[in-house]
């Protein structure tokens, strides 16, 4: 089976696309093991704790996040030098995630045949 990336680049509530993308992965889910996921630039903000969507009239769907570790997603990565440059690097994210250089994910990006990116 081929190793299927997917890219969160842009930030939650927003738009819709890192919620089509988390239903992607988990939809992906069922059919392949050998997925990677990536939190660069503002899409590290996906991850992060204690939001409160309904307070601008979004829906919650960050906590569905932890669904990733019973679809046996384990592979997830955050760039770190994003999370700094936001003043993120001490925030609490809602999963367990690798929090990594660009360039390591530069290198894991091309470890895999096919990349979303949301």
């Amino acid at each position: 089976m081929k190793k299927l990336g997917f890219v969160f680049s842009s930030a939650p509530h927003g738009s819709a696309g890192g919620r089509e993308g988390l239903d992607a992965v988990l939809a992906t889910s069922n059919y392949s093991e050998d997925i990677t996921l990536f939190f660069v630039g503002d899409g590290v903000m996906q991850l992060l704790a204690n939001q409160r969507p309904d307070k601008i009239g979004c829906r919650d769907y960050i906590s569905t996040f932890k669904m990733l570790s019973l679809c046996d997603v384990e592979e997830i990565y955050v760039c770190s030098s994003s999370l700094k440059e936001r003043g993120l690097h001490q925030s609490p994210l809602v999963i367990d995630a690798d929090i990594v250089s660009s360039t390591t994910i530069s290198e894991r990006l091309t470890q895999c045949s096919k990349v979303l990116q949301f």
